[in-house]
């Protein structure tokens, strides 16, 4: 599975000052760690964590408790579930597809936990689920979400969403097994009703109705009609669900940055009336494998994609600012042989720069180490809000704390509703990066 990637997009950027920048909102309020701002409004503070994070970056859910993150956080979005080509969610042991081993049926020793306990032979829920119950237990004001779909596993969702009988089978299935708890029997794992009361909501991360994603991904005309039909769906049943437990369900979606994705699969004003929240893509404007370096998040950028160009494009489409949750990345994207001197950007390349998991893409944590090693030269265009690394012939476009502070006033100035990350994996053993946006959003 690959993180999210986006097609090549067009957005104009509405200029705002470097002083309006950085400049705290009007009355904004001091932001507590459950996301409270007073006066009734909150920041959504949302952090994807991946499945397959506990693997080779040995990236566990304890992490995010011993790194202080998980109390700067609102929501952990959970990557990902899948959709099968029955058109149901599913899970289980499919290299590829599914991992429940990851999921729930793995066990963890005492120094692995959350709380301090080891798993036993035969409790029900072990794995990232049991130590997601763990950490929410700690953090009572945390919420959990299934994220669905991503950029490798959004395979069938347009098939899934054609018909009302197709998004009513499609969103009874998700509820059973995340909502409801009733995951496949694994051994002593799983059961009915096993990881029941785990996750608070679903976000959809269909990539992209209407437009390309990745290479076996259907996409159809009507996929902006029937994705605003799946979004009442899960509306509808989340709701229904949710006046039994007496419990509001959360739903949210993670949506593009190219004005054209948006056009071909979202109607804009249908889809906010049911989704609590959307998080902008706001990194991958540009990736490792173009022949010339570019920005990759910048917040501002003259005739070329930024994240204020984002915020503006569905502004205008009329998405509410409070619903709209600003994408930042805690990785880099990155280009080797780059050539015509200067600073290297916008500057011809041969192909992506070495990296640790995947060539082109490296997380924070490591880049910050390349920064401190002396021989990459960090370079800024503080108006543009970006900053990157160049050694004379390999580049590396990423947010540092100071980029991350300035999108963190730029969300206070616009009242948007928070920020999201991609990935919590990437940031640093002691939360580097939430910890720049916390401060930020908290106006220090």
């Amino acid at each position: 599975m690959r993180r999210s990637m986006l097609g090549r997009m067009a957005v104009a950027a509405c200029s705002f000052s470097l002083l309006a920048a950085f400049a705290p909102a009007a009355g904004a309020t001091t932001v507590h760690a459950d996301g409270d701002l007073g006066h009734g409004r909150t920041y959504n503070r949302v952090g994807y964590f991946t499945q397959w994070g506990v693997y080779g970056r040995d990236f566990q859910v304890k992490n995010l408790e011993t790194s202080g993150t998980a109390a700067k956080l609102t929501h952990i979005n959970y990557a990902f579930g899948n959709i099968g080509a029955d058109g149901k969610c599913f899970t289980g042991n499919v290299p590829g597809e599914a991992d429940a081993w990851a999921d729930y049926a793995r066990p963890l020793d005492a120094a692995g936990s959350v709380d301090g306990a080891a798993d036993t032979r035969d409790q029900p829920l072990a794995g990232n689920f049991n130590q997601l119950r763990e950490l929410k237990a700690k953090h009572p004001v945390l919420k959990a979400q299934i994220s669905l779909g991503g950029w490798s596993w959004s395979t069938y969702f347009s098939d899934a969403a054609r018909t009302p009988a197709s998004r009513e089978a499609l969103v009874r299935s998700c509820i059973d097994l995340y909502i409801k708890g009733n995951l496949p029997q694994d051994g002593t794992r799983g059961g009915a009703g096993a990881a029941a009361g785990l996750f608070d909501g679903i976000d959809l991360d269909w990539e992209w109705p209407g437009s390309a994603g990745d290479t076996d991904t259907t996409h159809r005309p009507e996929d902006k009609r029937n994705f605003a039909a799946l979004v009442r769906e899960f509306r509808t049943q989340l709701d229904a669900y949710g006046r039994t437990q007496k419990k509001k369900y959360q739903l949210t979606a993670f949506v593009p940055t190219a004005p054209a994705k948006i056009d071909a699969g979202f109607d804009v004003p249908r889809i906010m009336r049911d989704l609590d929240f959307v998080t902008l893509q706001g990194y991958d404007f540009h990736v490792s494998g173009e022949k010339t370096t570019a920005q990759q998040s910048a917040l501002y950028a003259r005739g070329d994609f930024s994240v204020d160009g984002t915020v503006d494009a569905w502004l205008r489409r009329g998405a509410p600012a409070g619903k709209l949750v600003m994408g930042m990345p805690f990785y880099g994207q990155g280009w080797t042989g780059v050539s015509g001197g200067g600073d290297g950007m916008g500057r011809p390349a041969t192909g992506p720069a070495p990296a640790t998991w995947s060539a082109g893409y490296e997380d924070y944590k490591a880049l910050k180490a390349l920064a401190g090693s002396g021989a990459y030269t960090l370079h800024r265009d503080r108006r543009a809000g970006s900053a990157w690394l160049f050694d004379g012939a390999t580049l590396w476009t990423y947010d540092d704390p100071q980029v991350l502070r300035t999108k963190s006033a730029y969300i206070r100035e616009r009242g948007l509703g928070g920020a999201m990350f991609w990935s919590l994996d990437g940031d640093t053993a002691d939360g580097e990066l939430i910890t720049a946006v916390d401060r930020g959003l908290r106006g220090r």
